[in-house]
């Protein structure tokens, strides 16, 4: 952590290696992240370089993390899918990560596993996004529940109810569709 805290030092000063080295450190999982929610690989990367955009023009105005860069990274990240979504952005369909189908060497079984994905991200999607943001940081993310109600600004317990009532709803949903077909 103490390595981290001086890189943040260095970062408020306009550190070129600084920043670059932020960037490297945390852009693949604000990436990840932000992908999880909008699904379309061009977009995330458009959002993700200005989550770090929105870092720099915060450090011009002084206006710095308080607790966790972390954190704050990822607050950044959702509030700009929120505004995504806002502005009308729909999501687009996730295809099926081309390393995973070379892997298989059943058909069968690759068509089984892009059905369980696209039924499970249908599924999601129909969450709120609160639900939504929390799976996401929860699972996609692995974050602890200290963790993702940090970045969420919520306390633990709402953390771990929401996560609670999302996945009661998503077997909800789940099993519905399975008796409907």
């Amino acid at each position: 952590m103490t390595n981290e805290r001086a890189l943040l030092e260095r970062a408020k000063e306009y550190d070129e290696a600084a920043l670059a080295e932020l960037y490297d450190r945390y852009a693949p999982c604000i990436y990840a992240y932000i992908y999880r929610r909008v699904s379309d690989a061009h977009l995330a990367e458009d959002l993700t370089g200005d989550v770090f955009v929105r870092v720099i023009k915060a450090i011009q105005t002084e206006r710095f993390w308080q607790t966790s860069f972390r954190a704050w990274l990822y607050r950044i990240a959702h509030n700009l899918v929120v505004d995504h979504y806002r502005r009308g952005g729909q999501a687009t369909e996730l295809t099926l990560d081309e390393r995973l189908m070379a892997a298989e060497d059943d058909p069968a079984s690759v068509v089984t596993e892009r059905l369980s994905r696209q039924r499970l991200r249908a599924a999601i999607s129909r969450l709120t996004p609160d639900q939504q943001q929390v799976l996401a940081l929860r699972f996609g993310e692995g974050l602890t529940a200290r963790e993702a109600a940090e970045i969420a600004d919520r306390s633990v317990g709402a953390i771990e109810a929401l996560q609670h009532r999302a996945l009661a709803a998503l077997r909800r949903i789940l099993e519905k569709e399975s008796h409907e077909s």
